[in-house]
């Protein structure tokens, strides 16, 4: 059996890191904007969600990408991706009823080395 490359291995620790910060970066923004967290890391059959957010009654699926630009995080999300994230707020609202009346929107919090971006309904094909 093939070694993984120690430096290989290395980078990936320390991409799952920054991925790590940003989720939080992006957690503490939300509420200090006002935002209620449903839930944080949600895993979910449809996939995993990285913030559940609510704020009026606008209920938000964030998804969290750390990168040097926003176009390469809005392009790191598959059309594959977008259709999970969708069908997985679907699916919650589905299951628990105090969500259901709510206006579903699938977003992006951008982390770049410039700073922070939150783009809202930056999915908003659907696809």
């Amino acid at each position: 059996m093939k070694r993984p490359n120690a430096h290989k291995v290395e980078r990936g620790q320390k991409a799952h890191k920054r991925g790590h910060l940003s989720e939080y970066i992006a957690l503490v923004h939300l509420l200090l904007t006002g935002h209620r967290i449903l839930g944080f890391r949600l895993k979910t059959p449809e996939g995993e969600i990285d913030i559940l957010a609510l704020r009026g009654q606008r209920l938000a699926v964030i998804e969290v990408k750390q990168r040097r630009t926003v176009m390469e995080a809005l392009t790191a999300v598959s059309p594959t991706q977008k259709y999970r994230l969708w069908q997985a707020g679907h699916q919650l609202q589905a299951r628990r009823p105090q969500l259901a009346k709510l206006s579903l929107h699938v977003d992006l919090y951008v982390v770049t080395p410039r700073g922070v971006r939150y783009v809202r309904d930056a999915f908003a094909d659907g696809i």
